[in-house]
C-alpha cells in the first residue's frame, strides 16, 4: 500500500525546475503554432499544473513567450558559440547551418518574436534588443579572436555597424525564406555568409 502510494506521489519540482519545466512546453507549443493559437491553458495542462500556477510565474500570456523567446535565445547562442583560434571564415558555414536549422524547426516563435518586436510590444522588445545585442557581441568577440583577422571592434566603428546590418539582412531572408521556401537551406546559408564575409572585409 505504501509502495503503491509512493509511486502515485509526483515528485516536488523545485521553483527554477518548475519554470523550466513550463519554458519547455511553451517553446515547443510556440514552434508548433501561431502566437494567437497557443492557449494558457493547454500549457498548464500539458505540465500538470493549475493555470493560476502558471500565472504565478508569469503574469501574462507574453510575459511568458518573453521568458520563452529569450530562453531560446539563450540556447541558440550557445549553439552558434565560434571556437576560439578557428578562423571565422571556416565555422560560419556551421554555425549558419545551426541557425537556419533552428529558424525552420521554430518557423512561427521567429515570425511571433519579430511580429512582436514590431508591434512595439515592451515585454519582448526588450527580449529582442538583449538577444540582438548578445548575438553582436559573440559575432564580435569571434571576429576579434580570429587568427586571420586579429580585429579589435572598439578600434573599427565601421565593424560593429556592419555587423549589426547583417543581423538585420539575415533576419529579413529568413522572415522571406518562411514566407516562400523555394531557396535551399545551403543557398540561403550561403547567401548569408557571403554577405557577412563582404561586410566584414576590409
Amino acid at each position: 500500500m505504501a509502495g503503491n502510494q509512493g509511486e502515485r506521489t509526483r515528485r516536488r519540482l523545485s521553483t527554477e525546475e518548475r519554470r523550466e519545466e513550463l519554458l519547455a512546453v511553451g517553446a515547443r507549443l510556440f514552434s508548433e503554432s501561431p502566437y494567437d493559437d497557443v492557449l494558457i491553458e493547454r500549457v498548464a495542462e500539458i505540465a500538470g499544473v493549475s493555470r493560476g500556477l502558471l500565472y504565478h510565474y508569469f503574469p501574462t500570456k507574453r510575459d511568458f513567450f518573453a521568458a520563452v523567446v529569450e530562453r531560446e535565445s539563450g540556447r541558440m547562442l550557445r549553439m552558434t558559440a565560434a571556437v576560439p583560434g578557428i578562423p571565422v571564415r571556416e565555422q560560419l558555414g556551421a554555425g549558419l547551418d545551426t541557425f537556419l536549422g533552428y529558424v525552420q524547426e521554430h518557423a512561427h516563435g521567429f515570425r511571433a518574436f519579430h511580429r512582436a518586436d514590431a508591434a512595439g510590444d515592451q515585454a519582448v522588445r526588450k527580449v529582442y534588443q538583449r538577444a540582438l545585442a548578445a548575438q553582436e557581441r559573440q559575432i564580435l568577440q569571434a571576429l576579434a579572436a580570429d587568427p586571420e583577422l586579429g580585429w579589435v571592434p572598439d578600434d573599427r566603428p565601421e565593424l560593429r555597424i556592419a555587423v549589426r546590418g547583417w543581423l538585420a539582412f539575415t533576419t529579413a531572408v529568413c522572415l522571406e525564406w518562411l514566407r516562400d521556401p523555394r531557396l535551399s537551406r545551403e543557398q540561403v546559408r550561403d547567401l548569408c555568409a557571403r554577405a557577412l564575409l563582404g561586410a566584414i572585409t576590409p
